[in-house]
């Protein structure tokens, strides 16, 4: 059986799925443009891609023998899964504890690194800016006593508002599903959305993207937010007008923000790049060795399964 893979994986992974496989490999982190994948996939059974690969009709129909299609990622949305669907094309994806972990740690790194202007600060260090120590001197906010607001209370979400309460910080949340167990157990206090939104010194998004969520954070709710107030986006790029945050950003309508993933990514808007209270991370959110390396078993898992004439467990179509 036939396998594209358009990136590099860990190499454990690879080396297992070598054994059951006749392998066409991508090994690098520069990603392959469209009409480079829609030529490798011609006559592969299978594909192991990224979710930064866009798999569209004309990806699917390039695979003229394409049977099974496995996202390196538990997102999925960069796949039209029902075209897949139609041609009878299985889509699984890869989620793992794991990554919830990771993302959950890496928005509260941002949050902290904003709050205490660490990112700016080194800046100014490696500028020769840096004079000693001085009472008023790059102040910052502490987290203790503060506001975390967290939209989206699933996996990633409830593992940083942890975090965030053993930090004393007051956490509050909206989700389309109440979580009134996880409240009770963690001292949280379920709001609505704009509640959340206009009452946070943090507001932390941690949804999944679907079309009714593009634009979730533009003006109006930007203008809703505390003057004093950072943004944090770990989840999807598209929930988060970035245009309307660039401007809110200039005209210091909120104080800051910090972001993981873009709406246009791997585009990132060029007002944001010249500004100083918006901190930007290359997708980091669950890019650890950990987290990987068991996103990576449960794709290999899927892929061995079907191979093998079983239903992968982590289908999504």
């Amino acid at each position: 059986m036939k396998l594209l893979i358009t990136s590099n994986i860990p190499e454990k992974i690879y080396d297992e799925l070598d054994k059951h496989f006749e392998i066409s490999y991508h090994d690098s982190n520069v990603p392959l443009k469209k009409e480079e994948i829609i030529e490798m996939i011609k006559g592969q059974d299978a594909l192991l891609c990224p979710l930064s690969d866009k798999i569209d009709k004309e990806v699917i129909d390039a695979g003229d023998n394409l049977k099974i299609i496995a996202n390196y990622g538990a997102g999925f949305d960069n796949i039209d899964i029902d075209y897949a669907r139609e041609k009878g094309i299985v889509v699984t994806n890869a989620p793992a504890p794991a990554s919830a972990v990771s993302t959950a740690e890496l928005a509260f790194g941002l949050m902290l690194a904003a709050a205490r202007r660490i990112v700016s600060g080194d800046k100014v260090t490696r500028a020769g800016e840096f004079y000693g120590w001085r009472p008023t001197f790059y102040l910052g906010s502490q987290l203790k006593g503060k506001t975390l607001g967290i939209i989206g209370l699933g996996n990633i979400g409830k593992n940083l508002a942890k975090r965030a309460r053993a930090f004393e910080m007051k956490v509050v949340y909206y989700s389309r599903t109440r979580k009134e167990d996880f409240e009770k157990e963690f001292g949280l206090e379920y709001m609505d959305k704009d509640e959340v939104i206009k009452s946070s010194d943090f507001l932390s998004l941690h949804t999944a993207f679907v079309p009714e969520l593009h634009h979730m954070i533009s003006k109006k709710e930007l203008e809703m937010m505390k003057k004093s107030a950072i943004l944090i986006n770990a989840s999807r790029g598209p929930v988060v007008d970035e245009e309307a945050l660039a401007n809110a950003l200039i005209d210091n309508v909120i104080a800051g923000a910090a972001l993981d993933v873009y709406e246009f990514e791997p585009k990132v808007n060029e007002k944001l790049m010249d500004l100083d209270n918006v901190i930007l991370a290359p997708h980091l959110g669950n890019a650890t060795f950990e987290a990987r390396l068991e996103m990576g078993e449960n794709d290999k898992d899927n892929l061995i399964a079907f191979k093998e004439g079983k239903s992968p467990k982590n289908k999504v179509n």
